[in-house]
């Protein structure tokens, strides 16, 4: 939010604005500096979200700064993957917009984070269905924590661009604490947003208003590379 109050720019490429079930809602994108391990995220949150936030907004922050300022994101040279993982990794089709678990670091924390036999649980079912032509079943049994782990790509931002960011923990007790701070009067949601689509990871909302939260943000107005835009805000207008 610039110092008249008025909204910053949109994220190029993004519309400010969209329609959803026929109500229209501003999505106001945040910008920051660049968080880092060892950042609060209380101050991060403070700093730049508190004076923007009216009552009845929607306030939601990525689950990628959550992690870091937790302590969840590691350097890949930090990473030793395991040969069960280099495995694995070579079965995974990376996008554009992602590498997800498609190289043997992110495939090592994602053994780590959900255990190896629920990955490769969910790699065997994966494989079974994507021959019948049905897509996404590794996520869905791998869980939330697989899907929310960032791996480096050329378009974000340093250090990140060399680093694995874990999913946040306990993103729905981060959401509560984040409503109290911010005055209790705007919800509060922890969002996984790419490209692709979107989760809620952890919010305040009821399962109505995050269902209509990822519809609200599901052209991902935050963008996905250098914006530095970790936070929003949604409005109805």
């Amino acid at each position: 939010m610039s110092s008249d109050g008025q909204p910053p720019a949109a994220n190029e490429g993004k519309q400010l604005e969209v329609q959803v079930d026929g109500a229209r809602y501003a999505r106001i994108p945040l910008r920051t500096r660049v968080v880092m391990p060892g950042d609060d995220l209380d101050e991060i949150v403070t700093e730049y979200g508190a004076a923007a936030v009216r009552s009845g907004d929607t306030f939601f922050v990525t689950e990628k700064i959550v992690a870091i300022t937790q302590g969840r994101s590691y350097l890949l040279d930090e990473i030793r993957p395991r040969k069960l993982a280099l495995f694995l990794s070579k079965y995974v089709t990376r996008t554009p917009y992602g590498i997800g678990l498609g190289m043997p670091e992110t495939m090592e924390m994602a053994l780590r984070e959900c255990g190896a036999p629920r990955i490769l649980f969910a790699a065997a079912v994966s494989a079974v269905t994507k021959f019948f032509g049905r897509k996404g079943d590794f996520y869905r049994i791998a869980g939330d924590k697989a899907r929310a782990i960032d791996g480096p790509t050329s378009g974000t931002i340093p250090p990140y661009n060399q680093a694995v960011v874990l999913g946040p923990d306990k993103p729905r007790e981060v959401a509560a604490h984040l409503k109290t701070l911010l005055g209790g009067t705007a919800e509060v949601a922890v969002v996984d947003i790419n490209d692709l689509g979107g989760n809620i990871l952890g919010s305040t909302l009821d399962k109505a208003g995050e269902k209509r939260l990822v519809a609200i943000l599901g052209d991902n107005p935050l963008g996905q590379g250098h914006q530095s835009t970790p936070l929003g805000i949604v409005r109805a207008i």
